[in-house]
């Protein structure tokens, strides 16, 4: 049981507001609701042929759920109200709070609310086409059902486009969060997880306000077999405008909330339709479907185009195995060549045994297979021929126990009534070839351990930035190897201390973030003799230069307001930003973690022996790496941290230069 059962599982409800009440009875009515609902109005006796109550005082039980479609002022005294009743909770429609300038005001509604939970303010409301309870104002495109997912959003216009799709996908709920002034995402999210007829969870989320809670959703879904599938919006904008580091323009943005989501096993998509197809696969499959996956099409076309489109997705098709290429060969003949994807002509075309066939040999060398089959349309012509093929689909997953999805290549190629069919079948139609390739690698999220949690995030302080020098000698503390040096307030007094130090030298100015843009950074020298004052220097560094060096990677830590500690590891140098050949995860991570990212480095090959160079010892930059977060989790005055380059030799790594910035 949660706080919002009676909220989103109504046997009352109560509605305010003329014209909203209207809407609200009649979307109730429409959709079977068996409870009470009680409109309420100062004046009106009757809406939507119910008895209207003049008051909520007036009302003959205590509501469970109320609708509150009056003006933002009028909210606060009914909040109030229903608050001191015991009511189940409201919905807040009115909008002109905190997203208008008017925080202060959303505060009171807050205060009003005290234990009862709200869903906005500024919301549309929350459906539930499992009991036909419908706190909404408007139309909708959903319909009853016994089970299906949830679909919850941050923007009400989004849920709203959502749910009008085409697409086959039984909706068990739609709930919209506002300004999520007393109800957040994480809890809104469990309440409708928490829900056995629910089998899958899809959100669009502008923003997280815990990061902790959800990564709790996260593994409460997973330990359900749930799968949890979102858009993650906001991506272009950086979240620290103004940074000394490369780290925070390479890590800013997408970086951090696709590590994170990707680290708490929930599934990322780009789109609309991305979301509605992953949910399809989550809502009869579940979570975890396999990578082995095999298509087969009748065409030759069809089986390059999906070959094709599948390779930038992160698909890729095993070959087909010796005993399966056998047994296809029988059925289909020696004209046909047998591959994957497999392009099986139409010779067997409208033969029910032998296709059933085919698609059932194929599938049982795969953990999935893909069926290319766009049916004629059936207002202007038969698509009975295409039944044989939609039936061998139909026995190939049922004999092998594995997903067969029946994808159309263009998502108006399939007709929703027979896709809703085949649905409550058990089979799972996928609507456009490309977002289909999209939603079956995101269905491929593999399982994540449990008990990670994010670092705790710290609120926005002022920094500032420490010295190379100081920054130094603070890795040093933390075992990590930087190059011998020396430094000193003036040149003459770094050139005496250098006497000791190995040529080629480094000489380097202080009070810098970005040394090479200010002229302050002279490499490869033999003697410091000579040389003349940089201009602004805040003092000098001498250093040996390091050689044998097989690459230079940056690597950055940084604050971040949502997700704790970010980690970011990349092609680094004074090209980082051109390259933008980065990967980043949250902290805490573990060495074997920052390994498998970085094979995902489109440079990877470059740190793996590519065309005979040696290769980079990824395993001390992986060491590194974990050091300085578990740093950055000891030292809360950290704020940063970036080492740009660390070079990596063919046997240990030296981090050359750094930047750190701590309260």
């Amino acid at each position: 049981m949660t706080r919002l059962d009676r909220l989103l599982r109504p046997r009352s409800i109560a509605v305010l507001g003329a014209g909203w009440a209207l809407n609200v009875i009649e979307q109730c009515r429409k959709m079977g609701f068996a409870g009470e609902v009680w409109p309420v109005h100062p004046t009106k006796t009757e809406i939507g042929g119910l008895k209207a109550y003049a008051t909520l005082a007036d009302l003959p039980g205590v509501p469970d759920a109320t609708f509150i479609g009056v003006n933002r002022y009028a909210t606060l005294d009914i909040v109030a109200e229903l608050t001191a009743m015991g009511a189940g909770g409201a919905i807040c429609f009115a909008s002109g709070w905190t997203e208008a300038g008017e925080p202060e005001l959303q505060a009171k509604l807050v205060a009003a609310a005290g234990e009862m939970p709200i869903l906005g303010p500024n919301c549309y409301g929350v459906i539930n086409y499992l009991d036909g309870a419908l706190l909404w104002p408007d139309q909708h495109g959903g319909v009853p059902v016994d089970r299906g997912v949830a679909l919850i959003s941050q923007s009400s216009n989004i849920v709203i486009n959502l749910g009008m799709q085409k697409r086959a996908l039984p909706v068990a709920y739609v709930a919209c969060l506002g300004n999520a002034a007393v109800v957040g995402l994480a809890e809104l999210a469990g309440a409708v997880l928490e829900d056995p007829r629910v089998t899958a969870l899809g959100m669009y989320i502008e923003g997280i306000d815990d990061a902790a809670a959800f990564a709790d959703l996260a593994e409460r879904a997973r330990a359900m077999g749930k799968g949890i599938v979102c858009i993650k919006s906001g991506k272009t904008a950086l979240s620290q405008t103004a940074a000394a580091s490369h780290t925070a323009s390479l890590a800013g943005g997408s970086a951090a909330s696709s590590a994170f989501l990707r680290r708490i096993g929930v599934a990322e998509v780009q789109s609309p339709s991305e979301l509605i197809e992953t949910l399809k696969i989550f809502h009869v499959h579940g979570t975890g479907l396999g990578r082995r996956i095999c298509s087969l099409s009748c065409s030759g076309g069809e089986a390059g185009l999906v070959a094709d489109l599948a390779a930038p997705v992160g698909i890729d098709f095993p070959p087909v195995p010796d005993a399966v290429r056998t047994r296809l060969t029988e059925i289909l003949g020696p004209i046909v060549t047998v591959a994957n994807p497999l392009d099986y002509h139409t010779f067997i075309w409208g033969d029910g045994p032998r296709t059933t066939d085919v698609f059932t040999t194929m599938l049982t060398g795969y953990d999935a297979g893909i069926y290319i089959i766009d049916t004629p349309r059936p207002d202007r012509c038969d698509p009975s021929g295409y039944q044989p093929a939609l039936d061998a689909i139909v026995a190939a997953q049922a004999q092998t126990g594995k997903p067969a999805f029946p994808v159309a290549s263009m998502p108006e190629n399939f007709d929703e009534a027979m896709a809703t069919r085949l649905m409550s079948e058990g089979i799972c139609v996928l609507m456009g070839l490309e977002t289909a390739l999209v939603a079956l690698r995101a269905a491929q999220m593999p399982a994540v351990p449990g008990g990670w949690r994010p670092l705790p995030a710290l609120p926005p302080r002022e920094t500032r930035l420490v010295t190379e020098a100081e920054a130094k000698a603070l890795l040093a503390e933390a075992g990590i190897a930087v190059p011998h040096a020396v430094v000193g307030a003036t040149l003459a007094e770094v050139a005496v201390k250098a006497a000791g130090l190995a040529a080629p030298f480094a000489l380097k100015g202080l009070g810098f973030a970005h040394k090479t843009e200010a002229g302050a950074v002279r490499l490869g020298l033999t003697t410091l003799a000579g040389q003349v004052a940089i201009p602004g220097a805040a003092g000098y560094l001498v250093e040996e230069m390091v050689t044998e060096v097989v690459a230079e990677i940056l690597l950055g830590l940084r604050r971040d307001p949502v997700y704790g500690v970010s980690v970011t590891l990349g092609m680094g140098g004074v090209t980082a930003e051109v390259l933008a050949d980065t990967v980043t995860l949250i902290a805490p991570v573990t060495e074997s973690q920052i390994l498998t990212e970085l094979r995902k480095l489109r440079l990877w090959p470059l740190l793996d022996g590519y065309r005979g160079r040696a290769k980079a010892d990824v395993a001390a930059l992986a060491r590194i790496a974990t050091r300085l977060a578990d740093l950055m989790a000891r030292d809360a005055s950290l704020e940063e941290i970036e080492i740009n380059p660390v070079m990596v030799r063919a046997s240990g790594a030296i981090a050359v230069d750094a930047l750190i910035r701590r309260v």
